[in-house]
């Protein structure tokens, strides 16, 4: 079966990083599947292409490349000759769900991720996601929504409900490992000590992930806790970013905020802190919560998307874009004892484990997958 996979872009994101574990975790998958970036090849690009997955690039970069973008797909599509067309979220649902169609490919599955539809979408993305509702009931078979807390938000705006399963991220588990000898090293390099205990988040820098937030609730932390040091990890989360910079300035953490950036050792980096916390305003379904709860760490998270599905009891949620609850979810996992806070990330790291694995996801992608091929009324 050959899956051809029609995605925005490459660089590291959720939708993204799911897209890699479906294929990367199937051999068979490697060998058939065909990837194709609307935009650039991105580190996501540069590992399955060296995994020896086809992937192609068509370099968009705006509206106006659409007509040829759109042409392009049509010449892919009708040189593989998919079973399926897949394709991961608007501009890609929106784009190759029409070449496919021109093609006469009518085993088209859509896959949706977002939340939050207008509040921080700009406005060609909410006037594509709104002709995608329009289409819904024509263009795909089925369409993928990675939470519940996704499939409603676009219920509400015209999809077609008939069509749309949920189908969690999955995670391999595999990669999500570090030595206490990795611990130490990064710690000593961000001048960690021993007794420092230390806060972190991973997730790119955005007004969806939140880190305004976590800068105002490590504020409050900060007067309580002269020991707690404070860790962000993701794109433009580096000294470079004069917003975030800002922020420190204003509130006086210079001091007490480490910013690595990107990283590809994000396993190494969760194990270097002491307590996780997501911040984020909206989330679909939270990959970095879900990394970090696999690497046994305690965690405070705002109650966004299908964080609460993810984490059971087995984290503080807190409401979101509130700085107060969420500096009192952090404060409270800090007065914990070692030992609470240890068992406190076990839980977590055996709930994600035993709820949330690739293969779970990659069986309810096939089951799918085979639905389609069969015929099956959808």
């Amino acid at each position: 079966m050959r899956v051809l996979h029609i995605i925005v872009g490459l660089n590291i994101g959720g939708a993204e990083f799911m897209l890699k574990r479906l294929i990367e975790s199937d051999p068979v998958a490697i060998s058939s599947s065909v990837v194709v970036s609307l935009t650039s090849l991105g580190e996501i690009g540069e590992s399955l292409r060296a995994h020896g997955v086809c992937v192609h690039t068509l370099s968009m970069s705006s509206a106006l490349d659409f007509p040829i973008i759109l042409w392009r797909l049509v010449k892919l599509i009708r040189q593989y000759q998919p079973n399926i067309v897949q394709t991961w979220m608007y501009h890609a649902d929106l784009l190759g769900g029409l070449a496919a169609r021109l093609t006469g490919h009518k085993n088209i599955i859509w896959g949706i991720r977002r939340t939050s539809l207008l509040s921080s979408n700009s406005a060609s993305t909410v006037l594509v996601m709104k002709i995608c509702a329009l289409l819904s009931r024509w263009v795909p078979k089925k369409i993928i929504c990675v939470a519940e807390a996704t499939k409603q938000p676009h219920i509400a705006v015209g999809y077609d409900t008939s069509r749309m399963v949920v189908i969690p991220n999955g995670f391999d588990f595999s990669h999500f490992t570090a030595t206490i000898e990795q611990r130490v090293a990064l710690r000593q390099a961000c001048h960690f000590s021993e007794n420092n205990v230390v806060v972190g988040c991973v997730g790119r820098f955005h007004p969806d992930k939140g880190q305004d937030n976590f800068v105002k609730a490590a504020t409050i932390v900060a007067r309580s806790y002269s020991e707690v040091k404070f860790l962000l990890v993701g794109r433009d989360c580096d000294v470079n970013n004069t917003k975030l910079i800002g922020w420190l300035n204003e509130y006086g953490l210079q001091d007490r905020f480490v910013l690595l950036g990107e990283r590809s050792d994000v396993p190494v980096c969760l194990a270097a802190m002491d307590v996780f916390c997501m911040p984020s305003r909206t989330e679909g379904f939270p990959n970095g919560l879900g990394e970090a709860m696999a690497m046994g760490l305690p965690c405070v998270a705002t109650n966004v998307g299908d964080t609460a599905v993810l984490a059971g009891n087995t984290a503080v949620l807190v409401p979101a874009q509130d700085e107060q609850a969420l500096a009192q979810g952090i404060l409270g996992v800090i007065a914990l004892s070692d030992e609470q806070r240890y068992q406190m990330g076990q839980l977590a790291k055996v709930r994600v484990i035993n709820e949330f694995t690739i293969d779970k996801a990659c069986a309810r992608f096939n089951a799918v997958y085979q639905e389609i091929l069969s015929g099956a009324k959808t």
